[in-house]
């Protein structure tokens, strides 16, 4: 062979190589996004841990060692160096009321549960005097043992001589209880004659039989008579909700109890390509006492209507009872404590009877709508169980998990049914430690029983499938979750407000807290096979933290900053250093 053609066969066969190597890298397209030099909690458990993500179209391409990620590196790739911090899959809240949250942020007349009466007279003076055009002042919240430590002879009298001639109407720590003002009373037609409404106590004074303002239980009751916010307010309020969601690391949330109005604000922001979490609305149902079934039909209507790319609206909310507090309205399995105001004794009642209940399961399992249903009661637990054990039979294993919400106290022998039957305790961290309201609910329930609350241990150890959820702004002051977390762990105050701990046989650990509130909450909200976990072809939500939550002690945690939240893929909080 000559030396010529020798040298035009190696010029060749290099070129050949050439060409199938650019052909390789060319077939290896760079990822818009890169993270790396960090430590990755995935929540993947074949690979818990990563330094790197490569993230194109919004999913992840790449999950490994710093190493590998640099072929992902182009010239238009945005490089994130991490420099060591923890980063983690976005936070889903699986139950809270987001626009009622953002209504009180932005519009309402605030004051912290702990509130005195100074404190609210304040308030509501200075809210009348900065809203000289308002009809209406809305606001709240008042502890639940607000009129227990504090001797108001007749609190709608006391709120008039501080709220002018406008109409007031406070919600307490729970949501479920009212105090208005004679002016407000007056617009909304209640008078001393009206009678209760089912479910519902328009309490009056037990001498002189005069309102007191007060309405127990009056949730749906008033909602349907006070002017609602308007279109400005709402439109406000769901990009608030964004917001203040994203920076607290929050991608994913569970409207426990939507309006179709709240509903159709998401769906326009998605349409805009504004929205930034994952919205699932469980659709409202009536509140308060029912005896007529749920128009399923209807339902169904607003289910194939309210969907867009990031909305899901398969599920629904239904209300069994109250609240366990010094209200005294959620339906317990045994009497409530007697108070120091003639109170006679009771256990609460159930706001739907158990074969209405049962009905209603049975109908919406068959039309593939997962339930969400209020338990804060052990004896609603049960029936709530005793109705999803009657859906299973009559329409078998739908795979559909319905949740029961508060399901604090739940009896002994409950407790293993949750994982029989596939239903979900739906969970409510934000108040697993001492507080103003843990104080209400143990005097009206009484001890031991009172301060055995949410079994959270004694529920994994069963096997039982749990989610996790703010129920803000009911009990919570705001969103963030990373004090929840910490009350998971710790079953303390992590605010430092209050000593002691509640229960804290049942506290369980970082990895099971963290799974729960990303992982298992978004299969509550049915977007666990593109969120919730770091793994390849999954959606980019994802956090970056200030510190590594398992290098901290636990007392830190809620003390956690987000330093960057991305929503599939694209930066939708920072706070740059």
């Amino acid at each position: 062979m000559s030396v010529l053609r020798f040298t035009r066969i190696a010029v060749s066969t290099a070129c050949l190589m050439a060409v199938v190597s650019c052909q390789q890298q060319s077939s290896q397209r760079a990822a818009d996004r890169v993270l790396k030099n960090g430590q990755i909690y995935t929540l993947d458990a074949t690979q818990p841990w990563a330094e790197a993500v490569a993230i194109t179209e919004g999913r992840y391409v790449f999950i490994g060692p710093d190493e590998g990620v640099n072929d992902y590196v182009g010239v238009s790739t945005e490089v994130i160096n991490l420099e060591g911090k923890m980063a983690m899959p976005g936070i889903n809240d699986a139950h809270v009321h987001p626009m009622d949250g953002a209504i009180k942020d932005l519009f309402e007349c605030n004051f912290p549960f702990i509130a005195s009466p100074k404190d609210i007279a304040d308030a509501v003076a200075k809210c009348v005097d900065e809203n000289p055009n308002a009809q209406w002042i809305r606001g709240g919240q008042w502890g639940s043992d607000f009129f227990v430590d504090h001797a108001i002879d007749n609190p709608r009298t006391w709120l008039d001589r501080v709220s002018g001639e406008k109409a007031v109407i406070l919600s307490d720590d729970s949501l479920h209880n009212a105090w208005l003002n004679s002016k407000a009373l007056e617009l909304i037609g209640i008078n001393k004659e009206t009678p209760n409404p089912p479910g519902v106590e328009i309490v009056k004074h037990s001498l002189s039989g005069e309102l007191t303002g007060l309405v127990l239980e009056g949730f749906g009751y008033l909602r349907a008579l006070v002017p609602p916010p308007d279109k400005r307010e709402y439109d406000a309020a769901a990009r608030h909700v964004c917001a203040t969601a994203n920076a607290v690391g929050i991608t994913g949330i569970k409207d426990a109890s939507a309006s179709t109005t709240q509903v159709e604000e998401f769906i326009t922001l998605d349409n805009r390509s504004a929205l930034t979490v994952h919205f699932a609305g469980a659709l409202e149902t009536p509140y308060g006492v029912r005896e007529t079934p749920l128009d399923v039909a209807e339902l169904i209507q607003q289910r194939e209507r309210l969907i867009s790319e990031h909305v899901d609206t398969n599920f629904v909310k239904i209300f069994t009872d109250g609240v366990p507090t010094a209200a005294r309205t959620a339906a317990m399995l045994k009497e409530y404590t007697l108070d120091n105001m003639g109170q006679i004794a009771t256990k609460g009642q159930l706001h739907i009877g158990e074969s209405q209940l049962t009905r209603d399961v049975i109908a919406l399992d068959a039309a593939g709508f997962t339930v969400k249903i209020h338990t804060a009661g052990d004896r609603s637990v049960r029936v709530a169980l005793n109705a999803i054990a009657a859906a299973r039979d009559a329409n078998g294993a739908s795979g559909l998990r319905h949740e029961l919400a508060h399901a604090g106290f739940v009896d002994a022998a409950d407790i293993p049914r949750f994982q029989t039957l596939n239903a979900v305790a739906d969970l409510s961290p934000y108040l697993w430690y001492p507080s103003p309201i843990i104080d209400s609910v143990i005097s009206a329930v009484g001890r031991p029983r009172g301060a055995q609350y949410w079994p959270i241990n004694s529920l994994l150890l069963s096997g039982a499938p749990v989610l996790a959820g703010s129920d803000w702004p009911a009990a919570a002051a705001n969103i963030s979750p990373w004090g929840a977390i910490e009350a998971m762990i710790s079953r303390k105050n992590p605010y430092g407000d209050y000593p002691g701990a509640l229960w804290p046989q049942e506290a369980i650990n970082l990895q099971q807290s963290l799974q729960i509130f990303t992982l298992q909450n978004a299969r509550a909200m049915k977007i666990d096979d593109k969120s919730g976990s770091i793994e390849l072809g999954k959606l980019a939500d994802l956090i970056v933290l200030n510190h590594n939550l398992f290098t901290i002690p636990t007392s830190e945690i809620g003390d956690t900053q987000v330093l960057r939240t991305l929503f599939a893929g694209k930066t939708v909080h920072l706070i740059e250093e």
